[in-house]
Formats: C-alpha cells, sequence, structure tokens
C-alpha cells in the first residue's frame, strides 16, 4: 500500500504485483490516484501510470463508476502521448465503457489506437482484452488482420523475411498472429494462411520453460484467483477450488522443493494477454507468462522468517498463515 511521500516508478511497479491482494485494494486505488493528484510521485510522467493502476485495481472490484473516473483521469495525465503506455491507458478505458453498458463509446474510443497494433504489444493486448469485454471477436479478427497484413508489408519493404526464424526475428509479428489466431478459432473459422504462419512460428519459437520458471510457481493474491477462475474455471484443477486450497499447493511444493525458491505473483488481464482473446489459458500461455514474470522484478521470496508477514500477502505472520499450510 502507498506508504511513501514520493512514489518512485518501481514502487509501482511493485504495488502492481500486490495491491489485489491487499486488505483494502480499493483503499490503494485511492492512495494512487491521491499521489497522482497531489504530485506526490517521484516522477511527475508518472501519473497516467499510477492513475491506470488505480483504474484496474477498481475494475477488478467492479467499481466501474471509479474505475472509469481513474481511467478517464490517465488518460488526460498521458495527454497527447501515443507510446505503449498512453495507448493501453486509452484501451482499458475503452474496456471499462464496454462493461458499463457503453459500446458505441467504447468503440470510438478504441478505433483511434488501431495504429498502436502494429507498434506496440502491450497496447495490442489492450486492445484485445477490451473487445474481448465487449464481445467484438468479429472486430479483433478484422483489426488484427490488417496489422498482421501491415507488419508484413513493413518487414517485405525492409528486405525482411516475411517467415521469421527466431523470437528475436519475429518480435511484434508473433504476438499479432498468435492473437488473431486464437480470435478466429474462437470464431469457429478454418485456417488461411496467417494462421498457418502462426503455426509454424508457434513450433519453431517453442522452448522449453527454465527450471523454475514454470507456472507451478504462479501465485494469484485472492482478487486475482478470483479472477483467474472465474475466466477460466479448468483452472481450479491446476491452482485450486479455493483461495486457501491455492495457497496449500504453493506452500507444499515450496516445502518439497526446498532452497529459496521465488514465486511469480500473475494478475489475471496479465495472463489474458498470453491466452489471447478468448484463448483457454492453456499451459504453454501460462508458462510463457510465468517466464515473463521471472525474468522481471516483483518475485516474492520464499520462505519468510516465521515472524515475518507471510508471502501471500494476508498480513498475517508467516507462522500463523501459510507456514501451517505445508502440513
Amino acid at each position: 500500500m502507498p506508504t511513501k511521500t514520493d512514489l518512485t516508478s518501481a514502487d509501482l511497479s511493485g504495488i502492481r504485483q500486490s495491491a489485489l491482494g491487499a486488505a483494502d485494494p480499493l483503499g490503494v486505488a485511492a492512495e494512487l490516484a491521491a499521489a497522482a493528484d497531489a504530485g506526490h510521485l517521484a516522477d511527475p510522467q508518472d501519473a497516467g501510470y499510477a492513475l491506470a493502476l488505480a483504474a484496474e485495481i477498481a475494475e477488478s472490484r467492479s467499481k466501474l463508476d471509479a474505475a472509469l473516473r481513474y481511467a478517464d483521469q490517465a488518460v488526460t495525465a498521458y495527454g497527447t502521448r501515443d507510446d505503449s503506455p498512453a495507448s493501453s491507458a486509452q484501451a482499458l478505458r475503452a474496456r471499462i465503457l464496454f462493461r458499463s453498458g457503453r459500446a458505441d463509446d467504447a468503440l470510438a474510443a478504441l478505433e483511434p489506437l488501431r495504429p498502436a497494433l502494429t507498434k506496440y504489444s502491450d497496447a495490442a493486448a489492450y486492445v484485445g482484452a477490451a473487445l474481448a469485454a465487449g464481445g467484438k471477436n468479429r472486430v479483433a479478427e478484422q483489426w488484427l488482420t490488417e496489422a498482421v497484413r501491415a507488419v508484413l508489408d513493413e518487414r517485405a519493404a525492409a528486405g525482411q523475411s516475411t517467415d521469421p526464424v527466431s523470437a528475436d526475428d519475429a518480435g511484434l509479428l508473433f504476438f499479432l498472429l498468435q492473437q488473431r489466431h486464437r480470435t478466429r478459432h474462437t470464431l469457429g473459422l478454418s485456417h488461411d494462411t496467417y494462421d498457418n504462419l502462426a503455426d509454424r512460428l508457434e513450433t519453431r519459437l517453442a522452448r522449453t520453460p527454465p527450471a523454475g520458471a514454470d507456472d507451478d510457481l504462479l501465485f494469484w493474491p485472492e482478487a486475482e484467483f478470483a479472477t483467474v477462475v472465474t475466466r477460466w474455471p479448468a483452472l481450479t484443477g491446476t491452482y485450486g477450488a479455493t483461495w486457501d486450497e491455492h495457497r496449500a499447493r504453493l506452500e507444499q511444493r515450496l516445502t518439497r522443493q526446498g532452497g529459496t525458491p521465488s514465486l511469480l505473483p500473475g494478475v489475471a488481464d496479465d495472463l489474458a494477454r498470453f491466452a489471447g482473446i478468448g484463448g483457454t489459458a492453456d499451459a504453454n500461455a501460462r508458462n510463457g507468462y510465468a517466464r515473463s514474470l521471472a525474468a522481471g522484478t516483483g518475485l516474492i521470496a520464499w520462505p519468510p522468517a516465521r515472524n515475518d508477514a507471510c508471502w501471500c500477502g494476508s498480513g498475517a505472520k508467516y507462522k500463523k498463515c501459510c507456514l501451517p499450510r505445508s502440513r
């Protein structure tokens, strides 16, 4: 929860990983918005990020009026910027509009973001999530098709192969092809040339997850866990039917494994990016998401000292919270 006078970018990233598991996530959202409004950010340019984070927290609790208010403020804070964070915030606002029953306004907000699909994977993920929230999978398929075609044309004009040979070479193209492929599968459409290219790249670029970076170490804070099992009910078999069971499974696995591994705190909407629009969050998507978290910051070291706060974010001491779950 925000307590520092001036929050840094790293602080905001840490809050993103932990806020939804906090005792009062809506209070965290309100504090983030207040910090942005009062200028209590180490970098004033983080105001949009802080407000967008507040919007996502409020949205996760279905407080759509507050979420939209924060999202409006985030878009205003970003001003005329058209980079990935600004475009993502606009798409987040559109998603909240869809969930608020304002489909026409949401589509109007998304239309100017179509060029961002060929520039930023994060923004493309938010646009896709917004269209999915509005049940606009056919629109998503059309926009993704146009984006894939544009990226392939750019590669051809630059003398690059239209059939990449590595993940680095594929870049944004691979992401767009995956999203389009899964969207078309959701719509029940037959394979076309781009789907075949997506399959080839999936096979060519697939990698075995490194040890300790698979979805067995994904930890879902309480609110995120509720979102995950609601969105993908089949994952109760992977993560547990309740949050208590989820924490117990992790504690037992870590106890058996030994050593000092790190837990990977997850965000449901970020997993959705790897699952694709309408995706099923299969093992490949979950492992890919786990690898992305393992390469970043904000990991949770295990185990804490017996009298320290529990790793799950409950606020209770470890010895009275998750430590007994190992038994």
